[in-house]
């Protein structure tokens, strides 16, 4: 058998032959082995039952509308030394009768126990050329366990919808996962799934440096749900003779417990590739005030005279949201609202700063309004679609700009400097669904014999941005809000302040802050405004989850444009005290979340755990009957321990750890509890 794929001996080097290859592999948690015909089986050690099917194939190609049979698999065992560290790789090769060598290579890494790297290749051996449809990787089948529901999972996908992150999967579930484009403005997301029982789970992604057009269906029949990276050619690709394909860079772990575990294995993994999270600024950590609750009607007189109440309060930021602007791409002040321009710009600054107040300013890139100067000035810088049409965001009735184009990057880069230089802002919060993810530019003055460029090349788009703001402002503050999405992965090392992004419930703060912690743990995590929450004031899930507070209350009267009341009454300044002042003294959001004492869709009720300065805090949350007994875990068996309700302040007394570190505590609550549990 031939078989010409260069990358392969790259990227293993040290090639030397395992001995009893043909056992497989063992890492710890996983192990994997394959037989004769090229079938994989995998087996999870702490699974009670099987976890995944006995047989699962791993790696398809699709030609002509049908999956490639391959026929008999050489397999081969060698140790490995790369970017992830030493370890030890299984080969399987076999070959199709149209001529095409299928190698795939698992490898499990000493430093990353419980999981496996997936890499497979594809070379047509013969003298024809193959139009190939598409691919798939890290294909299997997990088996329920009789479990209510099914599987709780993790799906990163972002569509209209602005659906949950973590989600129940029972038979009939089926959800794309798709990693463009899914809607006009909606795309991009975390190219990786988790599917967990009570006992055990299993994780797959892929591994690559930056984004790429696949889906990761999550789709479930009976007691089986199937998993897989897929990718779909909208054309054919041609596979010349003595050509190879690769499919991406993948991994397949196994763990216990809910998906914050496996998201932290999958950030480190992508840290080995360059994507690396950043560690925020202590200023991203202090609450904020945004003027939204003004709306794009906003007068300058109102805003600054909010400004003594928002510094009454202890806030340390303060926002000037969307309607400064002629529009969207044509960022000149407006003069309705600044008949002065910069001058009236520059005098609200300053009075954000003679408040005490660190100036956030509100902005859109990559969106350009029809008929803007810029557009008249740089016709070429949009994306276009097939057709030659500008590809549209529906939100703002705007373009998209190429994060590519020259002029484009060129102008955005001064917008930066004008804002923190000329304006003197302190920081800047980006904010669209539109961020997320870009579609294929077919522009002929871009790149038209490479349309998936500006879908690759977006992070280094808000990259440019965040290293401009940072070089200007040692300090800056990028909050990044992709409204509604589930965040692009790749973007997060380019932001020092997340955000819940437009939340749709209390539960989406809660889960979307656990997802992006585990991810990015020492980024800033902002709960977004208190009027999206549940019942508009619900400060226990902002503080629980370890939320930096926000909120854009209007003072000392309501809006009159807008049909909803933001104003900030006796009542909701009495709330938003009490949770500033907690907030301020304990500061959660800095820190560190405790992974596996409770499984955030399993256990009721809903819980989570942050430890700082040594100090456990437990936040339990009920969406159903009202709880009248908690249970205390991962606590020091043997070891009392004083409990404090810090929301409402009461001392709830003494607790003794069991044997297996646990202490029940009678304390009824019928939405949420939190404590303070410090050893005495």
């Amino acid at each position: 058998m031939k078989f010409r794929i260069k990358w392969i001996p790259m990227l293993l080097s040290l090639l030397l032959v395992v001995a009893g290859c043909g056992k497989g592999l063992d890492n710890g948690g996983i192990a994997v082995r394959a037989d004769e015909s090229g079938n994989v089986h995998i087996t999870a050690a702490a699974a009670k039952t099987p976890l995944l099917a006995d047989v699962a194939e791993l790696s398809t190609l699709t030609v002509g509308g049908s999956k490639v049979a391959f026929g008999p698999c050489e397999v081969s065992g060698r140790a490995v030394s790369d970017a992830f560290g030493k370890g030890s790789s299984y080969v399987l090769e076999a070959e199709s009768e149209e001529g095409i060598v299928r190698v795939v290579t698992i490898t499990a890494y000493d430093r990353y126990p419980s999981t496996l790297v997936v890499r497979a290749a594809y070379e047509n051996d013969s003298d024809a050329d193959i139009a190939v449809d598409g691919w798939s990787i890290c294909d299997l089948q997990v088996l329920s366990a009789g479990d209510t529901p099914a599987f709780w999972s993790f799906q990163g996908q972002s569509t209209e919808d602005r659906a949950d992150w973590i989600l129940p999967v029972e038979n009939g579930f089926f959800q794309q996962n798709y990693m463009g484009m899914n809607n006009s403005d909606y795309g991009g997301g975390v190219p990786a799934v988790c599917l967990w029982r009570k006992d055990a789970g299993v994780m797959i992604g892929h591994l690559e440096p930056h984004p790429e057009l696949v889906s990761l269906p999550v789709q479930m029949t009976g007691d089986c749900a199937t998993i897989g990276i897929v990718r779909e050619y909208d054309t054919p690709f041609v596979l010349h003779s003595e050509q190879h394909l690769n499919t991406c860079e993948a991994f397949i772990s196994v763990f216990t417990g809910d998906c914050f575990s496996a998201l932290r294995n999958y950030a480190e993994l992508l840290a080995v590739q360059g994507v690396v999270m950043p560690e925020s600024e202590p200023a991203a950590f202090d609450p904020a005030w945004c003027a939204w609750g003004y709306e794009r009607r906003f007068t300058i007189d109102e805003i600054l005279g909010t400004l003594p109440k928002v510094k009454e309060l202890g806030f340390k930021w303060a926002t000037l949201d969307d309607g400064y602007q002629i529009a969207e791409g044509d960022w000149d002040l407006t003069p309705e609202r600044f008949p002065h321009g910069d001058a009236d710009m520059k005098r609200m600054v300053d009075a954000f700063h003679a408040n005490g107040l660190k100036a956030e300013l509100w902005w859109a890139p990559l969106a350009a309004d029809p008929g803007t100067a810029f557009l008249k000035k740089y016709p070429q810088s949009l994306i276009l679609d097939k057709e030659g049409k500008p590809q549209e965001i529906t939100w703002w009735d705007s373009w998209y700009l190429s994060p590519v184009d020259a002029d484009v990057v060129r102008e955005q880069k001064a917008l930066v400097e004008k804002f923190l230089v000329d304006w003197g802002f302190d920081g800047l919060k980006l904010d669209g669904q539109h961020m997320n993810a870009v579609a294929p530019d077919y522009n002929p003055a871009h790149h038209p014999d490479d349309p998936e460029k500006d879908v690759r090349e977006l992070p280094s788009f808000f990259k440019m941005i965040y290293e401009t703001a940072r070089s200007i402002k040692p300090h800056a503050v990028l909050q990044f809000c992709p409204c509604g999405d589930c965040f692009s992965v790749y973007h997060l090392p380019y932001v020092n302040k997340t955000v819940s992004s437009d939340p749709g419930s209390s539960w989406q703060i809660r889960t979307k802050g656990y997802v992006l912690r585990a991810l990015a743990p020492r980024t800033a995590y902002y709960g977004d405004h208190i009027e999206l929450s549940d019942g508009e004031c619900d400060f226990p899930t902002q503080l629980g989850i370890g939320a930096v507070p926000g909120t854009k209350f209007t003072w000392p009267k309501d809006n009159p444009y807008v049909r909803h009341s933001y104003v900030l009454t006796p009542e909701k300044e009495a709330l938003l005290r009490n949770a500033l002042e907690i907030y301020a003294e304990k500061r959660l959001s800095e820190g560190e979340i405790v992974p596996g004492l409770y499984d955030v869709g399993y256990d009721f009720p809903e819980t989570y755990v942050i430890r700082k300065d040594g100090v456990l805090h437990y936040a339990f949350y009920t969406r159903g009957p009202k709880v009248e007994r908690v249970e205390l875990r991962g606590l020091e068996p043997g070891c009392t321990y004083r409990v404090n309700d810090y929301y409402n302040h009461v001392d709830l007394g003494t607790v003794t750890a069991a044997s297996d570190g646990t202490a029940g505590l009678g304390a009824a609550f019928d939405h949420a509890l939190l404590l303070e549990v410090k050893q005495l």
